[in-house]
């Protein structure tokens, strides 16, 4: 399972411009349009801030891997959204957040959908990666980086 082949360049975005959760989650899911991804707007928000109700996906250290399922989707997604500002997103260890992974999964996932955030978390926990998706400057950086990392993982 690669995280590129649920990623395309058009679901990455370099300057997120929300102050706060929902709006972020909204934006992110707006990213997906980008594709030309069949799916419910609202309703994905809608699943993604009900999963926040069970406990932040504010992992710590600066970033988040909001996460939902939805029953018309057609496949798994991720999309990445990075805020220059940071974003209060009630992260556990109270930081805003600056790099966003967003997984979007059909309701009846369950194994893929929890293997491709087992991976995400695996590649978050290097430090130097965290620091180069700060830093690069343009979307296709960002997909090389992401997929050069998603390879040794």
């Amino acid at each position: 399972m690669k995280i590129v082949d649920m990623l395309k360049k058009e679901f990455i975005s370099t300057s997120l411009q929300s102050k706060e959760k929902a709006d972020a989650l909204s934006e992110l899911c707006s990213l997906f349009a980008n594709g030309k991804v069949n799916f419910n707007h609202s309703a994905m928000v809608k699943a993604l801030l009900e999963r926040e109700k069970l406990g932040t996906t504010g992992i710590g250290d600066g970033i988040a891997i909001p996460h939902g399922k939805l029953q018309d989707l057609d496949d798994m997604y991720v999309a990445f959204g990075r805020s220059e500002a940071g974003i209060p997103f009630e992260a556990m260890d109270g930081k805003p957040v600056h790099p966003f992974f967003l997984l979007v999964a059909p309701e009846q996932s369950t194994g893929q959908h929890l293997k491709t955030l087992a991976k995400l978390s695996r590649m978050l926990k290097d430090v130097q990666f965290r620091k180069d998706l700060l830093e690069a400057g343009t979307t296709e950086e960002l997909y090389r980086i992401i997929s050069e990392k998603d390879d040794t993982c």
